[in-house]
């Protein structure tokens, strides 16, 4: 079992910058892939990054494309969510997951954690 801590959210203008990060316990960090989703209020939960084990493969969603980089350290136990251009409509809470296999779906990731608020102002 892993256990995930979310930090690095806050308010940032659009157009502005943020790196999220999150710390996993335990020796077994480098067996999991990680991802990163989000919630805005009244929204469902969405794919945002995803990164294998290895940090060899990524994916993206759509929205984030071209502006969000997911990356991680094995060493120190933690993955980031580099997050440039903000927008409005990426204020949401972001959660970090960990999970055996690399997917873009929440129900793929067992372990999360306890979610970032990002707000970006107009």
């Amino acid at each position: 079992q892993v256990q995930l801590v979310d930090s690095g959210g806050g308010l940032v203008q659009a157009g502005g910058s943020l790196r999220l990060s999150c710390t996993a316990s335990g020796r077994t960090f480098s067996r999991y892939a990680m991802g990163w989703f989000r919630q805005a209020p009244g929204k469902e939960r969405e794919f945002v990054a995803a990164i294998s084990w290895s940090g060899g493969s990524t994916y993206y969603g759509d929205s984030v494309k071209g502006r969000f980089t997911i990356s991680r350290d094995n060493a120190k136990n933690t993955v980031y969510l580099r997050m440039n251009s903000l927008k409005p409509e990426d204020t949401a809470v972001y959660y970090c997951a960990a999970g055996q296999i690399l997917g873009v779906m929440a129900y793929q990731y067992p372990y999360w954690g306890q979610g970032t608020q990002v707000t970006v102002s107009s």
